[in-house]
């Protein structure tokens, strides 16, 4: 099953376009993309019998397809080349920070560049299916209803300032979390723990990557944040991403206006990212 969000409303990708949830299930299931993964198992049960689009889909119409979850976790340096060229040991225990809902955007966006040094990290994103407290790592994929595709754009200058990294403000300004185009349920991936990502900035490889190469695989980063925290349907999780990033290069590399950055998991979807200048702010 692949959901997505079309103007606020859950649609199921099917065979080329686009099935609207809440007028084929004659109301079963909500208009709401977000309530979709309260009731996750039987919304996949029902989208099982769906083979026929009734509506166009393109990724330019895909907004995040999580909208409004209760938690945003995202994982710094799980790839151990990231670490490397972050400058950064590797990690004992994952690096957990959280992002803000106001930075999310769906699969296709324009992005206004704050001053500053804007950054890309591509990422996979795990979304939680089920209340998730104290799981084994083994039975950790039983709680994630699907992934998705994500960026975790940085601005470099804010996320170094101060006596402490500013991890979650410098990672959230306006349309710096795009997600999507859908959410993909784990019986349409054939293999969630070795996914290949990567990215490209007009057109040269930036990053590219196997999640197989993680330092904390997503069971492992959902055991260890449900030792600590409950997990609740719809939660999402930015797992990391591989090296390449801009601030590792030398000299260092951000991006600017007019900028497209092209990012993909395989099996999941890609996104696309244009890139303009912040109007000047009004004395």
């Amino acid at each position: 099953m692949r959901i997505a969000n079309v103007n606020g409303r859950l649609k199921l990708l099917v065979a080329g376009g686009s099935v609207d949830v809440a007028t084929a299930s004659a109301g079963r299931f909500g208009f709401d993309p977000q309530a979709a993964y309260e009731h996750f198992d039987e919304l996949r049960r029902w989208a099982a019998t769906i083979s026929e689009p009734s509506e166009e889909f393109g990724q330019e119409m895909a907004g995040p397809p999580v909208p409004a979850p209760r938690q945003v976790f995202a994982v710094g340096l799980n790839y151990l080349d990231h670490a490397a060229e972050s400058g950064f040991a590797v990690p004992e225990v994952p690096l957990v920070f959280t992002k803000y809902v106001s930075s999310f955007s769906g699969a296709v966006s324009q992005v206004e560049l704050p001053v500053g040094s804007v950054d890309w990290e591509v990422e996979v994103v795990a979304v939680i299916g089920k209340t998730a407290r104290s799981v084994p790592t083994e039975q950790a994929w039983d709680h994630v209803a699907g992934l998705t595709v994500g960026q975790d754009l940085s601005e470099r200058d804010l996320q170094r300032s101060g006596p402490a990294p500013q991890f979650g403000l410098a990672k959230s300004f306006p349309g710096f979390s795009p997600m999507g185009p859908a959410v993909v349920s784990l019986d349409e991936i054939e293999e969630p723990a070795d996914l290949m990502l990567g990215c490209d900035i007009n057109g040269e490889v930036m990053q590219k990557g196997r999640t197989s190469d993680m330092i904390f695989p997503i069971p492992e980063l959902i055991s260890y944040l449900s030792r600590v925290v409950t997990l609740y349907p719809g939660d999402i999780i930015y797992t990391g991403t591989p090296p390449g990033v801009g601030m590792g290069r030398t000299p260092p590399r951000y991006l600017h206006s007019g900028d497209h950055l092209h990012s993909w998991v395989g099996g999941l979807g890609e996104l696309r990212q244009r890139f303009v200048d912040a109007p000047m702010a009004l004395v």
